[in-house]
């Protein structure tokens, strides 16, 4: 519990350091007073621009990219779990790729321009992406290797069908705009696209934390888990769908964003050990801090120019993938 509380702390402390960090310099002063002002303390308030610039631009965010992280670690965590794979990842397994095809084709095709609309139509990318998956593997099984090859070609299938729906209705500056968010950045957060996140995320780690018992019973494979009384066949498919949801409503928000939930998970568990009931919590908040830094360190690399955050966790992820590979004695 100690060190529950002291990683939720590391998280508390990485989000208030981190909307500090930008091109525009901002004081813990300038924080608590724009804070204050809209907690309705009695502060004096900053100039507009100030204002602006902490609490609708740089808070949201930071909060964003804690919600995502969070969200995406616990995703890997599960899927690894579910496919008795460590290489399991929304953004491996072609699922982000699936969720970015339903969002574009939402927002470029105009089929509900409201956030709901773009979430719903990511959901249903995502859930056809991995429906399609796990029909392809429906005789081969979950090996390591092919699962992740199968998930590479799932996912080149669903960006190439992604690229179709622009070039065939876009124009060049929608076109531009959607190339660079599919790279995943955390640049388009508001307020109402972080309430989204901040009632969908806490849902879906609360139902997969409930499911922590199926989850180190699933981890054993499917046997031992129906052995112990798991329903095995609905329990799969809660979690699956739960997955599918979570990564919908990041990708929509945020475009893919991968290897999240690889880098984390493992690093958790080598840490906290592999029951799930112990493992989740702790990969949610490492989660968050992970990509909380990840895009700060993404706005300032670069300055003035901001880097796709998704660039920057693809930089430290494929080494760890090609790590994992040769400790499986896979590459």
């Amino acid at each position: 519990m100690v060190l529950l509380l002291l990683a939720a702390g590391t998280l508390a402390g990485s989000v208030a350091a981190a909307v500090r960090i930008g091109v525009a310099d901002v004081g813990w002063t300038d924080l608590g007073r724009v804070l204050g002002a809209h907690l309705g303390l009695d502060v004096q308030p900053l100039p507009p621009l100030v204002d602006s610039l902490i609490w609708d631009l740089r808070l949201p965010r930071v909060l964003m990219a804690a919600l995502v992280g969070a969200s995406l670690a616990v995703c890997g965590t599960v899927l690894q779990a579910v496919t008795r794979n460590a290489l399991a990842d929304p953004y491996l397994l072609g699922v982000s790729s699936g969720a970015s095809t339903g969002a574009v084709t939402v927002v470029v095709l105009g089929v509900g321009a409201s956030t709901l609309g773009v979430t719903g139509g990511a959901l249903a990318g995502a859930l056809l992406s991995f429906g399609l998956l796990l029909l392809l593997l429906r005789r081969t099984g979950l090996d390591s290797v092919r699962i992740v090859l199968t998930g590479v070609v799932v996912g080149q299938l669903f960006t190439a069908l992604t690229s179709l729906v622009l070039m065939a209705s876009a124009d060049a500056d929608t076109t531009r705009a959607v190339t660079h968010w599919l790279l995943g950045s955390m640049a388009p957060a508001r307020w109402d696209t972080v309430m989204v996140c901040a009632i969908v995320t806490p849902l879906g780690l609360a139902v997969a934390w409930f499911c922590s018992n199926a989850l180190d019973g699933l981890a054993f494979g499917t046997d031992t888990a129906a052995s112990l009384g798991i329903g095995v066949r609905r329990t799969r498919m809660l979690l699956l769908v739960v997955t599918a949801a979570l990564t919908a409503v990041a990708v929509a928000t945020v475009g893919a964003i991968g290897f999240v939930g690889l880098i984390v998970p493992h690093g958790v568990r080598f840490l906290v050990g592999p029951l799930h009931r112990v493992l989740l919590p702790y990969a949610a908040l490492s989660g968050a801090v992970f990509l909380v830094w990840t895009d700060a360190l993404a706005r300032i690399a670069f300055a003035p120019r901001e880097v796709p955050v998704g660039v920057i966790t693809a930089l430290l992820g494929v080494p760890l993938f090609l790590l994992v590979l040769r400790k499986r004695g896979e590459l």
